[in-house]
């Protein structure tokens, strides 16, 4: 699943030498932590969030095959994960 992402990420941005990704891995649940340059982060999330949800999505789908679940989290330098996810 990290080489996944990685290939991807690395593919959209400008700085791919700069790209980090942690797996956070649990019996039946995988969190991917992705970190990229500043300037970078845009390019990772696009307009309205749809290049980062199609990640998401074909993540979901690799993932679904596996039996596994999957959660790509973006990391911004200096803020932890729990800043990162949405309030519902």
């Amino acid at each position: 699943m990290k080489e996944f992402v990685e290939y991807i990420v690395k593919n959209l941005v400008d700085n791919p030498d700069q790209v980090r990704i942690n797996e956070i891995g649990g019996t039946h649940t995988l969190i991917i932590e992705l970190s990229v340059e500043k300037s970078d982060i845009g390019k990772i999330i696009g307009k309205k969030g749809k290049t980062i949800n199609a990640i998401r999505t074909l993540l979901m789908s690799v993932a679904s095959r596996n039996g596994i679940r999957v959660n790509l989290e973006i990391i911004e330098e200096g803020k932890s994960p729990k800043a990162e996810t949405p309030e519902e």
